[in-house]
């Protein structure tokens, strides 16, 4: 299964998280996603001025593993998986602390806070989902119970390694686990208020009253530790350098979750041959020429000198027409670049990616049909074609040694793709333009209006023998983007 959720990220990007989810009876799941990216003519996105090192500086692809499912009430369970495998690297650690039982403490308090932060996001996401007040209460309610049986067992977890044979710098790991997860608490308890809020019944004046009342203890708490906290009367650099910090423990923590991949050119050998092989061919034309024009002509002569010249002029352009006609026959079977998926020693996973400009004829039909062209858009392109981007991904994932590379159940990995647009805005008119017009009493006015852009992008998302097509339309103007539309 793909699954693709789009965002705007900031002014000049958007990021599409991309699930690519394996089937545990399939041992080598394969997954395409093929994006056709219509750009304006009047951008000036042409193989001319957009090349491929243009473009792979315009993307950054972060791959991660798909973090492990629980529900509030599941964590909150002292026997619990997440529980079970934190407590044990705990005591492994207070009674040895070797290298290995110290990266396995790390590794497990990294895999705790970032399971306790997907399970807190789920939990109110389904909650802003509701309009029941019924069922706001009562799961609002649940999440305050489930998250207080949540820290006060982990936080009654550092006694174990509140020994002399554990450093403080090792302690300090803990302790980081613990900043973010009550930082996470506040984002979500927030985001759950501000839903009780918007309702606006009566009916829910103790589910808030329990809400808020967590809120202040997680900030007692905080100021118990050491731990700060965002105040509205801060001054700006206080609040600043605690965006950063929370930044930085937000990377930590997800750390264990994100792989580092090596990419490299993809048929690189390959390609290489073909092109030995153009070059053989010309010589062979070259060569050929030139011992017919020494029977023809003899020894060194004035039309065997032409003849010579003549025949090395050819060679070169031949061999650059066939490196041309090999080029794009490789674009077909290879790609650019490749990367393995590799936890520890597990190969995972394989990536393969490529990127061209190609023609409409080249197009499927389904996917202009999906693009949807008005009649006006239509009849420019006519006179100015857009032009149209193709971006290839190929995700393999080899589900045995997925499983055999965590303790913990993984349903696969996510790509986090994030495209990056301020190229795109060189060539284009300012972001408002005046509009002269009559108003109501009859007078000229001017009126400032944007002028905008669409790029619109097609996805063709194929998993195994299943086809099925996404589309996007993101509208920007020269000062950046200001949406991302699903269009289904």
């Amino acid at each position: 299964m793909i699954t693709i959720q789009p965002k705007k990220h900031d002014n000049f990007s958007v990021e599409f998280k991309f699930g690519f989810e394996g089937d545990p009876q399939v041992r080598v799941h394969d997954f395409v996603v093929n994006t056709w990216i219509f750009v304006p003519n009047s951008l000036d996105i042409t193989p001319q001025t957009y090349g491929k090192e243009q473009f792979y500086r315009d993307i950054k692809s972060n791959v991660r593993l798909i973090t492990p499912v629980y529900l509030l009430r599941e964590l909150s369970e002292a026997d619990s998986l997440p529980f079970v495998s934190l407590r044990s690297s705990l005591e492994m650690l207070s009674s040895a602390p070797t290298t290995i039982n110290i990266e396995h403490y790390e590794s497990q308090i990294k895999m705790f806070a970032a399971i306790f932060k997907s399970a807190l996001r789920n939990h109110s996401l389904h909650i802003c989902g509701l309009d029941a007040v019924g069922e706001v209460a009562y799961l609002t309610e649940d999440f305050v119970r489930n998250v207080r049986a949540i820290v006060r067992e982990y936080r009654n977890l550092y006694q174990i390694i509140n020994v002399h044979t554990v450093e403080a710098k090792l302690r300090n790991y803990f302790l980081f686990g613990d900043e973010m997860m009550s930082h996470i608490i506040d984002v979500q308890s927030v985001r759950i208020l501000k839903k009780i809020d918007a309702i606006g019944s009566d009916e829910l004046g103790a589910a808030r009253g329990e809400l808020v009342e967590l809120l202040a203890q997680e900030k007692e708490y905080k100021r118990l530790k050491g731990y700060d906290t965002i105040e509205p009367d801060d001054d700006a650099e206080s609040n600043r350098e605690l965006v950063f910090r929370y930044g930085l423990l937000k990377k930590y923590i997800e750390s264990e979750l994100y792989i580092r991949l090596n990419k490299k050119r993809d048929a690189f050998a390959i390609e290489q041959v073909y092109y030995s092989i153009a070059a053989g061919a010309a010589m062979i034309f070259a060569t050929a020429v030139a011992w017919f024009a020494q029977l023809r002509y003899g020894n060194i002569t004035g039309p065997l000198f032409v003849v010579l010249v003549v025949s090395y002029m050819l060679k070169d352009r031949i061999k650059d027409l066939m490196r041309y006609y090999f080029a794009h026959r490789l674009d077909s079977k290879y790609y650019d670049n490749k990367a393995e998926v590799r936890i520890l020693d597990h190969k995972v996973g394989l990536i393969k990616e490529d990127f061209d400009f190609i023609s409409e004829t080249k197009t499927p039909k389904e996917v202009m049909d999906i693009r949807g062209r008005s009649s006006l858009v239509e009849a420019e392109n006519r006179i100015f074609e857009e032009k149209i981007v193709l971006y290839r991904k190929r995700v393999a994932i080899d589900n045995a040694e997925l499983q055999a590379a965590s303790v913990y159940p993984v349903k696969g990995i996510n790509e986090i793709l994030r495209f990056h647009l301020h190229r795109f805005t060189q060539k284009m008119d300012n972001a408002e333009v005046p509009v002269e017009t009559v108003d109501s009493e009859g007078r000229v006015t001017s009126v400032k209006v944007q002028k905008i852009y669409y790029i619109n992008m097609v996805m063709q998302l194929v998993d195994e023998s299943d086809v099925s097509y996404r589309r996007f339309r993101i509208l920007m103007t020269r000062n950046g983007i200001i949406k991302i539309e699903d269009v289904g």
